[in-house]
């Protein structure tokens, strides 16, 4: 059978780990599967509220180290989608593996599987570049092996699905025997290049075609411009539209102070203050509304400038020639909804408005791309059975 449905009439039904803000539920709801959440584990508080002024529902909040198979057993659930902490994978981190704490709630549940008398048909699991590498792979790799999963590995960015945002993420799709993906050849492979995932029965560019630099430099130019996913006009003087205008949203969001919070005029609070340009302007990466990439975003956007994502110049590009020193350039942050926009999550998400602009920053950090994850949901969901 192929297809994104069951041989059932009902949905396949979802369990989401590490559910943060609903990324995993957005690309599920981009994927366009019959599917629902039954339901999302989360320890952290501000994003389950974060969730619940989303989708309604509140996730279960406590430690995901405390399930038991029994625990799960009792949601009948089909699909496992998990994003983990990646903490203990990235290079600016200790790289210490399974031997990181944070990373012992994700091996404790793969080790749940076998205990389970209704284990997942399918699981997805989303890091960062480096987890492929690490010994919890390998773990990983082990117990999905032993459990008669068939996995298709990926390290693909949004780049590669039209969004001019650099972020490369690893992911791991395991479907259970005996359901099989819809392009078996790729069993057991780690791929670079989404062609299968786009409808293409064979791989269009090999890995070391997607290492060159000339590879990602034409990938680049089929990006749509960053100003397609901005919210504040490039040159607050020259408003020309009404789709120019800020949001009230963006006016009243909360600013962190050291003496509390206040309101500051939106037009000036995304600048950035001229002492940090002067220190850390060779170390910025700078990018114009024209352009078409922008550096992925950490959970420290805002805090720092350097090596945490773009800033963007809110003069035309056209004028950068003209421009003698990088004050002239006007720099601002990102705002909150445009880094959301650039993680593809829909229109009608937002933030309760108690939540901090610096907290909004650090969830969208530690979120993850709708558009790159809904078309491998997609994938995944689509299969053939033996």
């Amino acid at each position: 059978m192929e297809g994104s449905k069951k041989q059932e009439a009902n949905p396949w039904r979802v369990l989401e780990f590490y559910s943060g803000i609903g990324g995993l539920r957005y690309s599920l709801m981009k994927a366009g599967v019959d599917a629902v959440v039954v339901e999302a584990f989360d320890i952290n508080d501000v994003a389950n509220d974060v969730y619940e002024h989303n989708f309604g529902h509140r996730p279960h909040q406590g430690n995901i180290q405390s399930l038991s198979a029994v625990d799960l057993d009792r949601y009948e659930a089909d699909v496992w989608l998990l994003s983990p902490p990646c903490q203990p994978y990235t290079r600016q981190g200790l790289q210490k593996g399974s031997g990181d704490a944070r990373a012992t709630s994700f091996l404790n549940i793969l080790e749940l599987i076998p205990q389970s008398s209704r284990p997942p048909l399918m699981l997805f699991v989303e890091n960062v570049v480096g987890f492929e590498t690490s010994d919890t792979h390998e773990k990983m790799i082990k117990m999905l092996r032993e459990n008669h999963f068939d996995t298709q590995e990926f390290i693909l960015s949004p780049l590669q699905f039209g969004v001019p945002y650099s972020r490369p993420r690893y992911f791991c799709l395991a479907k259970r025997k005996p359901l099989s993906f819809q392009n078996a050849q790729f069993n057991n492979a780690l791929l670079r290049d989404p062609g299968h995932i786009h409808g293409y029965e064979e791989s269009t560019v090999t890995t070391e075609e997607t290492e060159s630099p000339s590879y990602w430099n034409k990938l680049i130019e089929t990006c749509q411009p960053i100003q397609r996913f901005l919210e504040i006009e490039k040159n607050r003087d020259e408003v020309t539209s009404e789709s120019n205008v800020i949001p009230p949203n963006v006016a009243e969001i909360l600013m962190d102070s050291e003496e509390g919070n206040e309101f500051i005029d939106p037009s000036t609070k995304y600048l950035v203050p001229s002492s940090l340009v002067e220190r850390w302007g060779s170390a910025m990466d700078i990018v114009f509304p024209e352009s078409k990439r922008c550096c992925c975003f950490t959970k420290s956007y805002f805090r720092y400038v350097k090596g945490t994502g773009s800033l963007l110049a809110t003069v035309p590009g056209k004028m950068k020639n003209e421009i003698s020193s990088l004050h002239e350039l006007r720099l601002r942050y990102f705002t909150p909804r445009e880094v959301a926009n650039l993680h593809s999550f829909p229109e009608d998400f937002e933030f309760p408005q108690h939540v901090s602009l610096r907290q909004r920053y650090a969830l969208l950090g530690n979120s993850l791309s709708v558009g790159v994850v809904g078309p491998l949901l997609r994938y995944l969901f689509t299969h053939q059975q033996s």
